[in-house]
């Protein structure tokens, strides 16, 4: 297969991907793989919401894109056996909209808010009331004849989701009785969840094809699932009946992400920032400029993971090339 095709597979075909990311979430804390310390902490204060028969705490979700954010909000509302209501802070553009989405939960219903951190001030001071005292101001009429009604609310949860949760105002945040910092998986974890999604794609899948996956997905659950679609393409082209470790490594190959779980854009910010840059310091609008790639992109996808495996510091003056790039450097040079 040529890997022209088989990247253009992987970048371009979002809405399948998303159908496949749905159909294989977890639907409990106990499908869930890994996130030991934060099934633990919501075990209790499910149990205890239910016990009490009152709503969830408010939970802000925060973290690097593709973790499970939305998985867990899910999977929250399935444990506490809630309706969930779906929707992101760039489609709530007046208050009415919001207005509307809330006055229509059912009692101890879950609203999930994705990209929380893009609401407009006057939504999120909306918001205030309604979290705190649940209520909401509706302002009926105009000029001297207007006048303010007060609709009290159902006792209902929300779950905010973000990227960027320095955003988010501190008056919005301190709303949040519950604050859930979901890190990246370690390889251990995600090699489970290599194979737990591999049998329900009714796939068989050895342990070190697995643990390749695992080793190049950039700690990142909805990379590995995406990785892994694609290893069953081929190993369907191939009349394969399992994916072994050598399969894997083809398929990677042809995706062209390294050892290191590095693709294109990776090595490209790694090269500019020491070819052209001499290893940096170099502000990150710059460097994304020298890319030709979106600022958001770069400071949201490709420079945690940089960070967090030791490719790139953050300095005050700005990005630097660390050691271990050097000799990333070196030996693709």
């Amino acid at each position: 297969m040529d890997s022209g095709i088989l990247n253009a597979q992987l970048n371009n075909n979002e809405e399948e991907i998303k159908q496949l990311v749905k159909s294989l979430r977890p639907k409990t804390l106990n499908e869930m793989i890994g996130r030991e310390k934060e099934k633990a902490n919501l075990r209790v204060v499910i149990q205890a919401a239910k016990q009490r028969e009152e709503a969830l705490d408010h939970i802000l979700l925060h973290g690097p894109p593709g973790l499970g954010k939305t998985s867990l909000a899910q999977v929250i509302a399935n444990e506490i056996k809630a309706p969930l209501y779906a929707t992101s802070g760039p489609a709530i553009e007046r208050k009415g909209d919001l207005a509307s989405i809330l006055t229509n939960i059912e009692p101890l219903g879950v609203l999930f808010i994705d990209e929380i951190h893009r609401l407009n001030r006057t939504i999120e001071e909306m918001l205030y009331a309604a979290m705190e005292d649940r209520v909401i101001d509706i302002i009926i009429g105009k000029g001297p004849s207007a006048r303010t009604l007060k609709l009290e609310l159902n006792h209902f949860t929300i779950i905010g989701a973000t990227t960027r949760v320095s955003l988010l105002s501190s008056p919005l945040r301190d709303r949040f009785g519950i604050d859930i910092y979901l890190d990246y998986y370690n390889h251990d974890e995600l090699t489970d969840l290599v194979k737990q999604k591999a049998a329900l794609l009714n796939i068989l899948i050895d342990q070190d094809a697995a643990r390749e996956i695992a080793l190049r997905s950039r700690r990142t659950p909805r990379i590995a699932i995406r990785i892994l679609k694609r290893v069953r393409d081929l190993a369907q082209v191939n009349l394969a009946k399992r994916i072994t470790k050598n399969l894997a490594l083809e398929a990677l190959k042809m995706l062209e992400i390294d050892h290191f779980g590095l693709d294109n854009l990776d090595r490209k910010i790694i090269l500019t920032l020491i070819k052209h840059f001499k290893g940096g310091p170099v502000g990150l609008n710059t460097l994304a400029a020298a890319v030709s790639e979106d600022l958001d992109t770069i400071s949201d996808v490709y420079e945690p993971f940089l960070l967090k495996e030791g490719f790139i510091n953050r300095t005050a003056r700005g990005r630097v090339a660390t050691e271990k790039a050097l000799r990333y450097y070196s030996e693709i040079s």
